[in-house]
């Protein structure tokens, strides 16, 4: 095998070895040091398979490391978001790029499941994958309950 530079999160860690997940394939890499990552952080970098046996890797370098902070903000969705809820099924979502760098998401669920839905959302490992993949640092989620419609905005900054 051969080194891999990629961008990871970091799925676990404790003090001896941690499990980065490579944002864009879902491949897991298991190391068998690291210099103090955190479950969550997101990070660049090249590692390599460790010889004999190729089975945990190594950080050879590290460009950069970032956590996503994810919000749930007491902001309505946006007048865009509620033109594209207003057309949009019960369970459909829609991704829209932003200007520049990030991603905007409109989903619609029945409104008596928004609260549940903003949890999911802020729980869900994936949300901080999906921030990495666009290059966000910051992950708000707006919610309107009367309307079914949940607004979340993956922000450079």
């Amino acid at each position: 095998m051969t080194e891999k530079t990629g961008t990871f999160l970091v799925t676990e860690a404790d003090t001896e070895s941690a499990i980065l997940r490579d944002v864009e394939t879902g491949q897991i890499h298991t190391l068998s040091e690291h210099d103090g990552y955190e479950q969550g952080e997101v990070v660049d970098a090249t590692i390599a398979p460790e010889p004999p046996m190729d089975v945990v890797w190594t950080v050879v370098e590290e460009s950069s490391r970032r956590t996503v902070e994810l919000v749930d903000s007491d902001l309505s969705p946006t007048k865009q978001a509620m033109e594209i809820a207003e057309s949009q099924p019960v369970g459909e979502v829609e991704r829209v790029e932003r200007a520049g760098t990030g991603e905007i998401h409109v989903l619609s669920v029945p409104p008596e499941q928004v609260d549940d839905a903003v949890e999911d959302v802020l729980e869900d490992e994936e949300t901080v994958a999906r921030a990495a993949r666009v290059d966000a640092v910051r992950v708000e989620v707006r919610s309107d309950p009367e309307e079914g419609v949940l607004n979340v905005r993956y922000l450079p900054d």
